[in-house]
């Protein structure tokens, strides 16, 4: 897909080591040539909970391609000097993909999210990438019965490019079931993007983005629901690096 490029093993989890716009270039080469490509994206919260839950680890793991999403990861690839060369944040990703998308006429699916979110991306979308075909849209709040059909409606609307705006593991666990069959070059688990381009949810100041700091201002804007969430998490992945750095480097490789 990339030639040469290389991968990052962290916690057992092989990172591709890609910037950005290496990422955008493997994209479009995947539209062009019709090839399907499943984006998978770790910060330490996933990378936690890959841990601990098997099948968001093996969804995650069938990705073509994985990305430090979280500067937590980029750090603690610097401290195992397995260096990635910067974070691709998904929602940075989302976004570039559309800009991509207007500029080139790609076809683009939203997936994800309640009605009145998607209806406020569609909305923005429409107005902010006026050249971009929009070949459908779908909440995320749908019956397992309903999923086929839903599928069935992405295939038939042939996009380039689909955003699936759910939370973990279900989307995850979505594209890993059905990427192959949806025959989308480019899937793109955004999970809450289309919150904070709807406006629901503010997203942290660059600087802070920075500092790898946004889980903060997340916590700022939602104390009460997300401070049990990020203490535990926090602390875990904190360990989890501990004994990584600790552990003899060859063991961490693997034969």
């Amino acid at each position: 897909m990339i030639n040469g490029h290389r991968q990052c093993r962290i916690f057992g989890i092989p990172v591709d080591a890609l910037t950005m716009e290496q990422t955008l270039a493997a994209a479009q080469e995947a539209i062009r040539e019709r090839r399907c490509m499943q984006l998978g994206v770790v910060n330490a919260a996933k990378v936690v909970n890959m841990q601990r839950d098997a099948r968001l680890r093996q969804a995650v793991l069938s990705s073509d391609l994985i990305l430090a999403d979280g500067m937590s990861v980029v750090w603690a690839s610097r401290l195992l000097r397995r260096q990635l060369p910067e974070r691709v944040a998904g929602i940075d990703l989302m976004m570039r993909l559309l800009d991509l998308a207007n500029r080139h006429g790609y076809r683009v699916y939203c997936l994800g999210a309640t009605d009145e979110v998607l209806g406020k991306v569609v909305d923005r979308i429409r107005k902010e990438y006026p050249d971009l075909p929009l070949a459908g849209y779908h909440n995320g709040y749908f019956k397992q019965h309903e999923e086929a059909a839903i599928v069935q409606d992405i295939v038939t609307s042939r996009p380039d490019i689909l955003f699936v705006a759910m939370t973990s593991p279900k989307k995850e666990e979505f594209l890993a079931r059905w990427s192959r069959e949806l025959r989308v070059p480019v899937c793109h688990g955004v999970g809450g993007s289309f919150d904070v381009m709807a406006g629901k949810v503010q997203r942290a100041p660059a600087s802070w983005q920075k500092v790898g700091m946004e889980w903060a201002y997340r916590l700022i804007q939602e104390p009460g629901r997300m401070w049990r969430r990020y203490l535990v998490t926090n602390a875990l992945f904190t360990w989890m690096l501990w004994r990584e750095w600790i552990t003899p480097r060859q063991a961490r490789e693997g034969p």
